[in-house]
């Protein structure tokens, strides 16, 4: 086996790349035949996928830290720049997304940990048919939550780097600066192990059987402190919306319609679930996700109106005109 050379990359220098080239190289069966690609491959691909998303939890944390740092060091007009209303609602947003996208990376990671310890005790014995159950059921909510953490935490590291950058000014465009090699190292998080495209395509199936539906409707019914509960009630609004339109679009049963809409579902689900998951969180500990969970509400809700008019303005008749651009 031969290295044959490293990749020259724009970012995550501290990970080398490089394609290997083997020859006559001796290989061994691992695991059983024909389960290489569904059981094996795929098993790989959702844990690196999962990996992805806490890389870009730590971008994004890492993202904000030093945008809150530098804002508030940084003086214009003989004060700090944290002070501006256009950059601390920045800052809020960025943290806000942070906090959600954390949420959801966490609970994709609890509903792994339990398939996963049931697999290691299925090794050992056999399961009961409770735990039988207890398997298949959080085997399936760790499927369907992966793409999205993966996919939207993805997305949250590319727009904080981005927006520290910002808040930075001109110096965040200078190498010394973290920041820019935070932006750089973000870039990938949305490419590899899965394009956040198809981290749609690996959500549509759960898209069409209403998991998604679902696990939602489960984290409405959790109980939420009193001085929450409008932002429960507007939460419940936008998982009407989400469902009126994925109906809407399922109903018309064209697949070409849906897989057009698909990404915009996509964020429709995660940000409905997402902001349950901070209301459960707040609703827990209000000094630590309280102001989050107000800020990401806000947010939410109008990337959810943002999503559902645009795929209420579908048609099968509209394909054509996306096709020509």
């Amino acid at each position: 086996m031969t290295v044959r050379h490293i990749e020259n990359k724009m970012g995550i220098h501290g990970s080398p790349t490089c394609e290997l080239v083997y020859k006559n190289a001796k290989a061994e069966l691992c695991g059983s035949r024909k389960r290489g690609l569904i059981k094996y491959v795929m098993a790989l691909m959702n844990g690196a996928r999962l990996g992805i998303a806490a890389q870009s939890v730590g971008i994004s944390q890492t993202s904000y830290d030093e945008a809150l740092a530098y804002a508030k060091d940084r003086k214009q007009f003989g004060t700090e720049i944290v002070n501006f209303p256009a950059v601390y609602e920045m800052l809020s947003t960025m943290k806000a997304k942070l906090d959600a996208g954390r949420a959801l990376l966490y609970e994709t990671a609890r509903y792994v940990d339990v398939y996963k310890g049931l697999e290691d005790i299925e090794r050992e014995r056999p399961l009961t048919p409770e735990e039988k159950q207890e398997l298949k059921k959080f085997d399936k909510l760790a499927t369907a939550l992966t793409p999205l953490a993966k996919g939207m935490n993805a997305e949250f590291a590319n727009q904080n780097s981005y927006d520290s950058i910002q808040v930075h000014g001109g110096s965040g465009y200078m190498l010394e600066y973290a920041c820019q090699r935070l932006y750089r190292d973000a870039r990938i998080t949305s490419i590899y192990e899965g394009t956040t495209q198809l981290q749609t395509v690996a959500a549509l199936p759960h898209l069409s059987t209403g998991e998604y539906s679902a696990i939602i409707a489960e984290l409405e019914a959790q109980t939420v402190a009193p001085e929450f509960e409008p932002i429960a009630a507007r939460a419940k609004a936008m998982s009407v919306k989400f469902n009126e339109v994925l109906e809407s679009v399922k109903s018309t049963g064209d697949k070409e319609l849906l897989d057009l809409a698909c990404r915009h579902l996509y964020e429709l689900a995660a940000y409905c679930i997402m902001t349950q998951l901070l209301l459960r969180d707040a609703t827990k500990n209000a000094e630590l996700f309280g102001k989050s969970l107000l800020v990401f509400a806000n947010y939410a809700e109008a990337e959810v109106a943002k999503h559902y008019n645009f795929v209420k303005s579908l048609s099968v008749e509209a394909i054509v005109n996306y096709k020509k651009a």
